[in-house]
């Protein structure tokens, strides 16, 4: 008697956690970064431009080395005052540019902590830039193409559409802790504000069973995404990584 065949099934990986690191200068200390080491996959270190420093890239580098995390770059503006969150107007040659620099940077501690870079995601006003200007976005997947690593961004923008073009890996992001507006883009703020870790779970729950993330004004926006996105500089962020990895488990 033969057995009916079997139809295998696939199920979409969970998402991974990641966060943005590093963004301490100097003698004053920023973020919740080795709390939340303990929950996330994936880091983004900051690379001096809107925040950071030599010892504090090596000092992140070294921690997450250490957990086995995986360390992207986190490029921003030349912007230390504005914390990387006020637009600039650049060509597409300094876009590349000042990834190159701040990639580079990075790169020599992974390189001394004998770890690879894992992936590039922009900071700040620059991310919100490259998800609208297809020239400003070809000069950055241009330096995600140079290392050969994923680019880490919004899905249906140009983040996503030049690097499908371009054949540059892409891993699309949710956030948790910025609202949305209506046509699906990110409202940064100037200063971090706390999150309701169980407004944070709840976010993810429904948008891991359909789909569907709230903006800001009740417009229900359809969002793809593969890996999620929790701030380290609001005060209970550790909190929030912990309600979003208990809502993903």
């Amino acid at each position: 008697m033969t057995s009916p065949a079997v139809t295998p099934t696939t199920s979409k990986p969970a998402p991974t956690l990641n966060s943005d690191m590093g963004e301490s200068l100097g003698l004053h200390s920023f973020g919740n970064d080795l709390a939340l080491m303990d929950t996330v996959d994936v880091i983004n270190v900051a690379c001096g431009f809107h925040a950071g420093d030599p010892d504090t890239m090596a000092a992140t580098v070294s921690a997450a080395a250490e957990r086995g995390l995986g360390i992207g770059a986190h490029p921003g503006l030349p912007d230390l005052v504005g914390f990387g969150r006020r637009e600039m107007k650049l060509t597409p040659d300094e876009v590349e540019n000042i990834l190159l620099y701040q990639v580079g940077a990075l790169q020599s501690f992974l390189t001394a902590a004998g770890v690879t870079l894992n992936h590039i995601k922009p900071h700040g006003s620059l991310y919100g830039m490259l998800s609208r200007d297809r020239p400003l976005m070809t000069a950055a997947a241009k330096v995600a193409a140079l290392y050969d690593v994923p680019f880490y961004g919004l899905a249906a923008t140009e983040h996503q559409t030049v690097c499908d073009d371009m054949g540059v890996q892409f891993v699309s992001e949710l956030y948790v802790d910025l609202n949305y507006g209506p046509a699906g883009q990110l409202l940064i703020q100037r200063r971090p504000e706390p999150t309701d870790p169980a407004q944070a779970a709840t976010r993810v729950r429904r948008a891991v069973a359909d789909g569907i993330v709230e903006a800001s004004d009740g417009t229900e926006l359809h969002i793809d995404f593969q890996s999620i996105c929790v701030h380290s500089d609001a005060p209970n962020s550790p909190d929030v990584a912990a309600a979003v990895r208990a809502a993903l488990s």
